[in-house]
């Protein structure tokens, strides 16, 4: 049993290892949220942090399949003064696209961007990411995972 106990080390929460942990698939239809705050709750799930076994070193975290990622909610006026920047690697090349104009154009991308942020910055983060599943529409290919909803 790869487990450690509290006898073993004199604490009181087991510390998984890596490969320990057994996953669930959950699944969020983003119509009619906000996307700072649902990007808060998924970003806890991949990290595991909902999880009374939560090891900050070990990938503790769920799988997460995300739908309608078109229809999330901004609140105020970010759609139309917040800027989402990238740079090409020319020079002249920094190009910079308004929320409203990516959510029209590539939803997953927004989602997918706000929720890495939460994330963190290593290679812990990058692996729980991947975990992070996103649909512009309903349809999804993970059927087969049985997805429960989150909310």
């Amino acid at each position: 049993m790869a487990v450690r106990h509290a006898a073993e080390l004199g604490r009181q929460t087991p510390l998984h290892q890596k490969g320990d942990v057994e996953r669930s698939w959950y699944i969020v239809d983003a119509e009619g949220h906000n996307l700072g705050r649902l990007a808060t709750h998924v970003a806890t799930v991949l990290m595991g942090k909902h999880r009374p076994d939560y090891t900050p070193h070990v990938d503790t975290g769920d799988f997460v399949i995300i739908t309608n990622a078109g229809k999330i909610g901004l609140t105020g006026r970010k759609a139309e003064q917040k800027l989402s920047m990238h740079y090409t690697g020319y020079p002249g090349g920094q190009k910079a696209e308004t929320y409203g104009a990516l959510r029209a154009r590539r939803p997953e991308k927004l989602l997918e961007d706000a929720v890495r942020r939460m994330l963190p910055k290593n290679r812990l983060g990058r692996v729980m990411l991947s975990k992070l599943k996103v649909y512009p529409g309903t349809e999804h290919p993970h059927q087969a995972q049985q997805p429960t909803p989150l909310f």
